[in-house]
């Protein structure tokens, strides 16, 4: 056989891939193995048809929104930032629809092609690493996103270029997040051209799934940054219990849900009107705000209860707001005692309520998450923030800006990553991730 046609029998996705390139691919990303049961199906909506809201679900990969939005927050995340690497279009689309066919599969338990692990050969690197082979889909779901460099010049980024002539199709909206008081970004750990978010309740299988695509995409895109979640720190659905972060309190209490369609209408998903005719084709999605943010957990952990309940503005034990008994209380932003705020005015739960940001709500499903331990012998734990928006300059930067100027969690916190993506619709049933976009 000749070089020429040995290149032609091997599987779409690895042609122009050089051996290097493969064999780099076992680094994309590790996993732990965590067992899961039968049960149910989660639809488009976020809810759960079936006998049982958890164990071995599969969330449908195509429906009129993008899953994991509104799906009810699966247990651990893999998620990762790429740079595209290629100035030719036609490669970017062609690696697109390919992610779009494995995703898909991968969802539904299966591998990213047909025999993927073991059938292609002796002789052939596998076109599936094989780590998830006999473990459930666990809910898993891959959401895509699109930065702000991909679309070539915007306002912070004037001379950037347009690669894929995509520049007259960048909505308003999708620029690069400002920088914030008391920010300590890494570039490292920010910004990216594009993002995939892999949720589920089985760490082996999200890091499966995002390994596999970076993998695919060698020559085409390659990982900027990548973040591992564990512990969900916000419920998107009523069935679900307020979850804890790492400073031991509840979080997310007042987080909108996906029973409340005309609340999500309203500040998640990217209306008509948002955009020119030129980017019609985030109608329907949304924008995705990712942070890293470091807890300084050392000090938190030596500060009296007391200490810890005021800068929250919640009680530890029961999330209550303070003043209040019960965790889905309305806070009292008024109730004094002894003349003081009862919930102080640099509380974190008063400057980031609705109430005190003109009725603006943004749609949360963060993770706690632990990447060892400092140069310093100091652990380098925290949240990775994820909201969905339908305008982060409108939404997430006023509250922001408010939290970084007063609340006194910002003594415990330092964001070192950040990035914004514009998230498009969910997919018909020939659709390829965006299609929309580059046919528009």
């Amino acid at each position: 056989m000749t070089d020429e046609s040995a290149a032609a029998a091997r599987p779409p996705q690895w042609r122009r891939l050089s051996r290097r390139a493969l064999l780099g691919g076992a680094a994309a990303g590790a996993g732990v193995v965590a067992g899961v049961a039968a049960g149910a199906t989660i639809t488009d909506s976020g809810h759960v048809d079936g006998a049982a809201a958890t164990g071995d679900r599969i969330v449908p990969f195509r429906g009129t929104r993008q899953a994991g939005i509104v799906t009810p927050v699966q247990d651990r995340l893999h998620f990762a930032s790429f740079d595209v690497v290629t100035d030719s279009r036609a490669e970017l689309v062609d690696l697109l629809k390919r992610w779009t066919a494995a995703a898909e599969r991968m969802t539904r338990g299966a591998e990213t092609v047909d025999g993927g692990a073991v059938g292609h050969g002796r002789y052939l690197p596998p076109p599936d690493t094989g780590e998830a082979l006999g473990l459930s889909p666990a809910a898993l779901t891959l959401t895509i996103g699109f930065g702000p460099g991909l679309f070539g010049p915007t306002p912070v980024t004037p001379g950037r270029k347009d690669r894929f002539g995509l520049a007259r199709h960048r909505p308003e909206a999708l620029v690069e997040l400002p920088a914030f008081a008391k920010d300590a970004l890494e570039t490292a750990r920010s910004d990216g051209d594009l993002c995939i978010q892999a949720c589920s309740d089985d760490p082996q299988v999200a890091v499966h799934a995002i390994r596999n695509l970076a993998r695919m995409g060698f020559g085409v895109v390659s990982v900027r940054w990548s973040q591992l979640g564990f512990g969900r720190t916000s419920s998107t659905s009523r069935s679900q219990q307020t979850p804890r972060n790492m400073f031991g309190f509840k979080d997310g209490t007042a987080n909108l849900t996906a029973e409340q369609t005309d609340l999500l209408d309203r500040f998640v998903w990217v209306a008509p009107e948002d955009n020119p005719a030129d980017a019609q084709w985030l109608t329907g999605g949304s924008y995705l705000v990712a942070r890293r943010i470091r807890m300084d957990i050392e000090p938190w952990d030596r500060s009296a209860l007391s200490e810890q309940e005021a800068v929250i503005g919640r009680s530890k034990g029961d999330g209550a707001p303070l003043g209040k008994d019960k965790e889905f209380d309305k806070p009292d932003f008024v109730m004094t005692s002894s003349g003081s705020p009862v919930i102080p005015k640099t509380a974190h739960v008063r400057l980031a309520h609705p109430d005190n940001l003109g009725g603006v709500q943004i749609l949360r499903r963060g993770y706690n998450f632990t990447d060892g331990s400092d140069g310093f012998g100091h652990l380098d734990a925290g949240l990775f923030f994820l909201a969905y928006c339908r305008n982060a300059g409108n939404q997430f930067v006023p509250m922001q800006r408010a939290l970084a100027a007063k609340d006194a969690m910002m003594e415990y916190i330092t964001h070192t990553g950040s990035a914004l993506y514009a998230c498009p619709p969910g997919l018909g049933a020939d659709d390829w991730w965006g299609q929309r976009l580059f046919e528009a």
